[in-house]
């Protein structure tokens, strides 16, 4: 028998809210977190908005000293795992912090910090000196996974996943084979992105992925949507605080949900396009339900990973039909990236904090911007207002370039 796992802290930092309590009633309430970029000058490109974190205050987290030496994908970190921390009611003095560990994934790392520090060399004329000591170790991926455990002297496993957008789902699921093997009884677990930047959006409107719905930014963000045009880049951080059953059981914890199942597949096929027929997320989702030891009619819900760009949706609904049948068109598809935009790294810890919301209030997200039918994406997506429904089991989904996919099944807790 598999040793069980169950999500017992829970902490955000997002574009619509620096807390659970904000996330959750924005997002319900539809709320777009775009808007034009104030972070740096985009005369010159092309696109010129993006989803930041507002109001964003590391000091309530953190001295100020190390607030001067992390990167912003640190600082969101260190903020959302304090609130899932102290959300799971953990008592630091009593935990065994030989068998609770970290996983925690970004996709880029901090880009800002480049950015910077790159900044510093050029103007004076390519001097070394310039740079900072802390260059490297704000810069690298794994960092944020580091600091937490330092923060927490959490001393079990403790390492970075980085796989694009699924990089903190892959940090879930590595979480849950740790607990299941019985490498750790606690996981920090998740992933943080800030690269809201020159380089950041550049790059990613040089592949022309990005929406250049400059006159409309809240509407830009559109899975599902015939008009949509490309994602809208989002940034900030979320924590899941995992636990064996039993641990959390006998220190009477408050326990969101169970992870029931996890799939993990590759499309083997494009740097960034999904397969045919989204083929690696059909596999994916196939393989999480029969983790879970259940059938396909008992996801209640699927929290797409819905991205607004022309293949990914695509290719999403078609892999959806594939595993769901007839019932695809019944059951509800939603893309909370319509509200919050693509959180990259991010996405899928912040998604699955939304799949354990989703249970426990028994409330589905909408997909806002949901206006022009597409022929291809022909599925219920909750269209621009939250549904009430009974949810027991929710399946998340993420697609990383690299032809990462992911799968996550979130169960109502029974014991």
């Amino acid at each position: 028998m598999k040793k069980r796992v169950v999500v017992t802290g829970i902490g955000v930092i997002t574009p619509i809210g620096n807390s659970v309590e904000e996330f959750w009633s924005n997002l319900i309430a539809g709320k777009s977190g775009a808007a034009p970029i104030t972070y740096f000058d985009t005369t010159h490109f092309d696109t010129k908005f993006a989803c930041e974190v507002k109001d964003f205050e590391p000091l309530k987290y953190m001295d100020r000293k190390l607030v001067q030496r992390v990167d912003l994908f640190t600082q969101f970190a260190l903020a959302a795992s304090e609130m899932a921390i102290k959300d799971a009611g953990i008592d630091l003095e009593k935990l065994n912090k030989y068998r609770t560990g970290v996983v925690y994934g970004s996709g880029i790392g901090g880009m800002w910090t480049y950015h910077k520090e790159q900044a510093k060399l050029y103007e004076k004329n390519g001097d070394p000196d310039r740079i900072s000591p802390f260059f490297i170790p704000m810069l690298i991926a794994d960092i944020a996974a580091g600091r937490i455990s330092m923060r927490y002297g959490l001393k079990g496993p403790n390492y970075a996943t980085i796989s694009a957008c699924t990089t903190s789902a892959h940090s879930i699921t590595d979480s849950v084979m740790l607990i299941q093997r019985g490498n750790a009884d606690v996981m920090v677990t998740g992933g943080s992105e800030a690269v809201i930047c020159p380089m950041g959006v550049g790059g990613f409107n040089a592949m022309k992925a990005l929406s250049t719905r400059n006159d409309d930014p809240q509407r830009a963000s559109r899975p599902f949507d015939k008009q949509r045009d490309g994602f809208v880049m989002g940034e900030g951080g979320g924590t899941l605080v995992l636990e064996e059953l039993e641990h959390a059981l006998n220190r009477g914890a408050k326990i969101y949900a169970e992870i029931a199942g996890i799939g993990l597949t590759g499309d083997a096929h494009h740097i960034t396009e999904p397969a045919p027929g989204g083929e690696g997320v059909v596999n994916a989702m196939k393989i999480a339900i029969e983790d879970a030891g259940m059938q396909p009619e008992e996801i209640d819900v699927v929290n797409a990973h819905g991205t607004s760009t022309p293949p990914n949706d695509r290719g999403e609904t078609a892999a959806i039909k594939t595993v769901f049948g007839k019932r695809a068109y019944e059951m509800p598809v939603h893309s909370v990236k319509s509200m919050t935009g693509h959180l990259l790294g991010a996405a899928g810890a912040v998604e699955s904090i939304v799949s354990v919301l989703t249970i426990k209030d028994c409330i589905v997200p909408p997909t806002i911007n949901y206006e022009f039918p597409d022929p291809e994406c022909d599925l219920n997506y909750v269209p621009n207002v939250a549904l009430k429904k009974e949810v027991n089991a929710v399946l998340s989904d993420n697609s990383g370039f690299g032809g990462h996919n992911t799968a996550l099944i979130f169960k109502r807790f029974v014991n």
